[in-house]
């Protein structure tokens, strides 16, 4: 097998492949975990840190800090860039007005697709209920933030209502709240609206078998639309809180009983809030596990999000696993959906044998394959 190892051989592979026809299809790639590490000193502090949202150009990241002058009850909005995707992250600096405009503020929870909308919640601006989902807006990726704007009923209600995540197309809008009719003291729901110019219709309880009698939050939207990621305090984890996964097959059916994510994301201690990056790389997630640097909830964790690249599972990336590919081309067929992101984007194509192509050849360890 000399001859395919070869970064020529390597880019004729993916011409020749480029050239067969193919049909589209919806699937989710097959995935693994890496090592959960904590994102620095330079990032967290001696005080809680969490993660918030990540800009689309993977340039920006929105840090929930009770650094002062913030404080532990309720975080303030911090900013930590990088010039270029190889750089590390800088140290967060705390945003000036309209976000920030005292103490004890809001959360910037997640930003839209094209990185002009940023939603949060708070409880300090006047709002109807005890924390409220607000809105940002700026007209170019470099302009400042807008004065914040308030999201009327039935989006905010008279109780508590935090923001989740707003899926890709900008057409559903998870969020937490106590409101009535729930089933725990938290619970998630969904909104959706008919196009990102319509006006949100009323959120809908996800139900009982994915909501429980206790805290249900943080709701993460995935690429895909297909897996919702969320916090928990719910019986049957490994800690104070751990991060659950729900699914569905499609956009319209119902979602399924979640699945804790495992001793490898979670542990015996406090573990939510899950974000992810801009390429769906990493998963941000907030934990006070051993290892950090403070605070009652802990810092900022970045947990890998891994390809599965050896398909026949005799770990090593070869020319077994090019057949592979090649034997389900064009299929919807997760397996071998890895690319342009681990999640896949619902056909086996040239996206997927070009990751394939940056693994050829590595020996692997076996690695947990998480849900």
């Amino acid at each position: 097998m000399n001859w395919l190892n070869s970064d020529r051989m390597r880019l004729m592979l993916i011409g020749i492949m480029a050239g067969i026809i193919f049909c589209g299809g919806r699937a989710k790639a097959d995935f693994t975990f890496g090592e959960p590490t904590n994102l620095g000193s330079t990032v967290n502090s001696t005080y809680s840190d969490g993660p918030g949202a990540e800009s689309p150009d993977g340039l920006e990241l929105y840090i929930g800090s009770a650094r002062p002058p913030d404080s532990e009850s309720s975080c303030g909005i911090w900013i930590s860039t990088r010039r270029t995707l190889e750089d590390a992250w800088e140290a967060p600096v705390r945003l000036p007005t309209p976000l920030n405009v005292s103490p004890d503020d809001w959360w910037a929870e997640c930003i839209s697709a094209d990185g002009l909308e940023l939603y949060g919640e708070s409880g300090e601006f006047g709002g109807s209920g005890d924390s409220d989902i607000w809105l940002a807006t700026r007209a170019t990726k470099d302009a400042p933030w807008s004065t914040l704007t308030y999201l009327d009923s039935p989006i905010n209600s008279s109780s508590h209502d935090w923001i989740g995540s707003i899926s890709v197309d900008g057409l559903e809008l998870y969020l937490s709240s106590t409101r009535p009719g729930g089933y725990g003291n938290h619970d998630l729901y969904m909104a959706k609206r008919e196009t990102p110019n319509d006006a949100w219709g009323p959120p809908v309880n996800l139900g009982p078998l994915v909501n429980s009698s206790d805290f249900d939050g943080n709701p993460l939207i995935l690429p895909d639309g297909l897996t919702l990621y969320f916090g928990s305090w719910r019986d049957g984890g490994y800690g104070e809180a751990d991060i659950w996964v729900t699914k569905r097959a499609t956009l319209e059916d119902p979602w399924g009983a979640p699945i804790n994510l495992g001793p490898y994301i979670n542990t015996n201690a406090y573990d939510d809030v899950p974000k992810l990056s801009y390429d769906a790389s990493l998963l941000y997630i907030c934990s006070d596990r051993p290892g950090g640097f403070g605070g009652t909830y802990g810092d900022v964790w970045q947990v890998p999000i891994i390809p599965i690249v050896d398909f026949n599972g005799d770990r090593i990336v070869d020319a077994d696993d090019i057949c592979v590919m090649v034997d389900h081309w064009g299929e919807d067929y997760s397996l071998c959906d890895i690319g342009p992101t681990p999640f896949g984007d619902g056909v086996v194509d040239v996206q997927d044998l070009i990751v394939l192509a940056e693994h050829l050849f590595e020996k692997l360890p076996g690695r947990p394959i998480n849900p």
